[in-house]
């Protein structure tokens, strides 16, 4: 089912987690450990993260310089399709501009819809690890708005040899990510919305935020958008703090502020243990009062690590 339809129709809040891919060269097992307890809380779908590759400089012995290509972590059309076969959960994986160009991602397009995965998260990317800013690849897509256009035009049968034959439509739900205290490149926040519009208008169905912590971020965010003719289900991201280093590297990262209340809390800690019991503990209030103001579905990122979620998911749902 398509997920912008299931958010848009349910009556209670949904339930969603995002998990990494195993390191290159790990055995799917390595997903499975990780995904298996989830699987009991019914969750509507299973997001599948992607990065771009990196970039490395080798000199040899004659003085010349080559460049090495690396990818530490495997693709996501053979990982989501693997969830999705084997659990019948729906698996969504992230498709992004960096790293591709555009006929590199419609064969990655053609590979999902002909394994039955139909449900996408598009995004930009991040810059390659190194560089500041973000360039994309020759004949790639420099905007998640153009991606966005990409996957509309396969689902209306336009591919990007328009002489091919006997083509045939996909049939992908686009969603796309919002940033309730804004995109770090943008502006301000209002050219920030208007760039979301931009997605939802070229076809997105559905959006799933950055994290954050404070939940007044979220509801102004809902806010702006309906105000901006955003109509979309808004699904809220959460990441339970479970180090007191997340407390420098969030904001580092994600470009997002922590509540003054939280960053007390998890300072005062005098054991890791108690720090992840204080970040689930915020958390699971957090969970709640999303789930009291009528949040379509609640998607945790994990991080590869599912045991806190786990304990915030069995307290909430």
């Amino acid at each position: 089912m398509k997920l912008s339809e299931l958010y848009s129709k349910t009556n209670k809040t949904l339930l969603s987690f995002e998990l990494l891919p195993p390191l290159k060269g790990e055995h799917f097992d390595q997903v499975a450990n990780n995904l298996e307890p989830l699987l009991e809380f019914n969750p509507a779908c299973i997001n599948i993260t992607h990065h771009q590759q990196e970039v490395e400089y080798q000199e040899l012995l004659d003085g010349s310089i080559i460049k090495r290509i690396i990818r530490k972590r495997p693709g996501t059309v053979g990982i989501a399709a693997a969830i999705q076969h084997k659990t019948e959960v729906q698996a969504v994986p992230h498709i992004i501009c960096g790293g591709s160009s555009r006929e590199e991602i419609e064969n990655a397009l053609i590979d999902l819809h002909f394994l039955g995965i139909h449900n996408l998260l598009i995004l930009r990317g991040d810059p390659p690890v190194g560089h500041k800013y973000f360039r994309p690849e020759k004949d790639g897509h420099k905007h998640a708005v153009d991606l966005v256009k990409q996957v509309v035009n396969l689902n209306q049968g336009i591919y990007l040899d328009d002489e091919l034959i006997n083509t045939h439509p996909t049939d992908f739900c686009i969603g796309v990510a919002g940033y309730p205290e804004k995109h770090n490149e943008a502006p301000n926040m209002q050219r920030d919305i208007e760039f979301l519009k931009q997605k939802v208008d070229a076809g997105a169905g559905y959006i799933v935020t950055q994290m954050f912590f404070d939940n007044q971020k979220y509801f102004d965010f809902v806010k702006h958008c309906r105000d901006a003719g955003i109509e979309v289900p808004i699904i809220p991201g959460l990441k339970p703090i479970s180090s007191k280093k997340q407390l420098t590297i969030l904001p580092q990262t994600f470009h997002i502020d922590l509540p003054e209340d939280l960053v007390i809390e998890i300072q005062k800690q005098d054991s890791a243990e108690k720090v992840r019991e204080a970040g689930i503990a915020w958390a699971i209030a957090q969970s709640k009062e999303l789930i009291a103001a009528s949040a379509p579905a609640l998607h945790y990122y994990t991080m590869g690590k599912t045991t806190n979620v786990q304990k915030i998911v069995r307290a909430v749902f």
